[in-house]
């Protein structure tokens, strides 16, 4: 038994001696004492696999910024960056790079007014130093990103804009932000809680909220000032989720200034909301973006979800040619007395796309991906014609009576048609809008006059992140968030191929059948 004990103590005492000597690479609960915030700041690190056994090589740092409510070991914990870093840079998607998370309170990185927590000066004279001198860094602002979400996607804006000397890179998701009329209409305990003690604003309302302070620290002032040119190296990728609530409006409105201040940047709009599931899904192309940077590259673009290629196909030569029109029927629609829904699509499309739409659809049916349907590609843009082409659409073909089993998809200027065609009440089930210049005027009126326009329609808005539609879409996506209309919307790449948007047809497809066997 004796002897049991001690093969066993030595063993333990083997374990134990292997793991002090293992160098650690993905560390939490590290801490700096900090004498500006006279108090410990935590953070967590991730060192690259190759760390130790390079000796001298030296890495570009990302610091990831973690949002409210939330500490320094957030990221590692739900974001999962170490499982994702390391798998791009053994892929050589990513170049290897340190990842510092630091703990960032409540103070969305910036000095508050009062003077009380100067975590900006704690940030950019104690931090960034202290990482520089006790890991192998390449201590410049080429090689020095931030990232981060919600609280942290302000600070990893607002660092670099306010130290552009430190910072070149920026990546912020859900960035926590609000526009002037946003701030000076919150609610007076959460502006006090949130804002106000930051900005210097408590117990003010309305544009006395709008002090000189904030106007230091808002993205929105800061890049409406005259001259950008200290913010000329500035790498910026902006994501945000489609279904936030008063972040739709911020990060759309801040896009659409730097759209008209002609200042370079990416920003997407995905599926999702404000949740580290979609965080997590901005990692593989956020990171991808930061290292183009630190390689000096030109960003490569995103990955892709779904790569459509236009093969060719002979789905056209069966469809059949009218004059307004042209109608995909089902391979079974002469053995059946059945009726159908049916998918109309608007715009420009010719013979080679039609052919490849519908040999997509008519794959996804034979899968039970999509349900049999008709499929009728509408000639030309005027209404007039439009409606005439329906009614004689619905006369010649067996089409499923009620709403629920029309669906439009309108490309480009056809887009703004299908939009209009969509809000006469009951008559589409779901409208798809690619790209168009949407009419908003006439939209925001109908939706004035008429709150339930759209309560039995699904929208959903496309568009790419460099279009000159950015205002009316941009606008639109803010009103129909705020009229809580259900609708999806997506800003894309902006990419050279004609017909970018077919990569997007797999999960329009899926919008358009959901809708109609909900």
């Amino acid at each position: 038994m004796k002897k049991k004990i001690i093969i066993s103590l030595l063993l333990l005492f083997g374990i134990a001696s292997y793991a002090q000597k293992v160098p650690l690479r993905i560390m939490e609960g590290l801490s700096i004492e900090s004498k500006i915030l006279n108090q410990e700041v935590k953070y967590s690190i991730i060192l690259p696999e190759d760390y130790y056994t390079s000796k001298t090589k030296k890495y570009p740092v990302v610091y990831l910024l973690h949002g409210l409510g939330d500490d320094e070991s957030s990221w590692l914990e739900y974001g999962r960056v170490n499982q994702f870093a390391d798998s791009a840079t053994k892929s050589g998607e990513i170049v290897p790079m340190i990842f510092v998370m630091p703990q960032g309170f409540r103070t969305y990185y910036v000095n508050d007014f009062a003077g009380k927590f100067l975590y900006e000066y704690m940030f950019t004279k104690e931090l960034i130093p202290f990482i520089d001198k006790q890991y192998r860094t390449i201590a410049d602002k080429e090689h020095r990103a931030t990232m981060g979400y919600s609280m942290g996607g302000f600070g990893a804006l607002i660092l670099p804009l306010k130290n552009p000397d430190l910072f070149t890179i920026s990546v912020p998701l859900s960035i926590s932000v609000r526009t002037d009329d946003q701030y000076e209409t919150e609610r007076a305990d959460e502006w006090n809680e949130q804002w106000g003690r930051l900005f210097g604003g408590v117990g003010k309302s309305g544009e006395e909220r709008i002090t000189e302070y904030y106007k230091q620290h808002s993205p929105f002032h800061i890049f409406a000032q005259k001259n950008l040119t200290k913010y000329i190296n500035l790498k910026l990728y902006i994501d945000n989720g489609d279904d936030e609530q008063t972040l739709a409006k911020s990060n759309e409105r801040l896009h659409i200034l730097l759209r008209d201040r002609n200042f370079p940047h990416e920003f997407r709009v995905r599926n999702g909301g404000h949740e580290f599931s979609y965080w997590r899904e901005a990692l593989p192309n956020g990171l991808k973006f930061i290292s183009d940077a630190f390689e000096k590259k030109p960003y490569r673009g995103d990955a892709l979800a779904n790569e459509f290629i236009v093969t060719s196909s002979s789905t056209y030569n069966k469809m059949v040619q009218h004059d307004a029109y042209t109608v995909l029927l089902p391979e079974e629609y002469s053995q059946t007395n059945r009726s159908y829904p049916v998918v109309y699509f608007l715009g420009d499309f010719d013979e080679e796309i039609q052919g490849a739409i519908a040999n997509y659809i008519e794959s996804a049916i034979g899968i039970g991906d999509f349900p049999t349907s008709i499929l009728i590609f509408l000639k030309g843009d005027n209404a007039d014609l439009l409606n005439n082409a329906f009614l004689e659409v619905e006369q010649e073909y067996r089409i499923r009576k009620g709403y629920r089993f029309r669906s439009l998809i309108g490309l480009h200027d056809a887009g703004k048609n299908a939009l209009e065609l969509a809000s006469v009440p009951e008559k589409f089930t779901s409208c798809v809008v690619i790209d168009s210049n949407i009419n908003f005027d006439a939209l925001q009126l109908a939706t004035e006059n008429n709150r339930n326009i759209f309560s039995r329609t699904w929208l959903y808005i496309m568009i790419t992140d460099n279009s000159s539609n950015y205002h009316s879409n941009g606008d639109t996506h803010i009103l129909l968030r705020e009229k809580d209309i259900y609708h999806e919307y997506r800003v894309q790449e902006s990419v050279i191929e004609k017909n970018y948007w077919l990569n997007s047809l797999p999960e329009i497809l899926d919008f358009t059948q959901r809708k109609i066997h909900r």
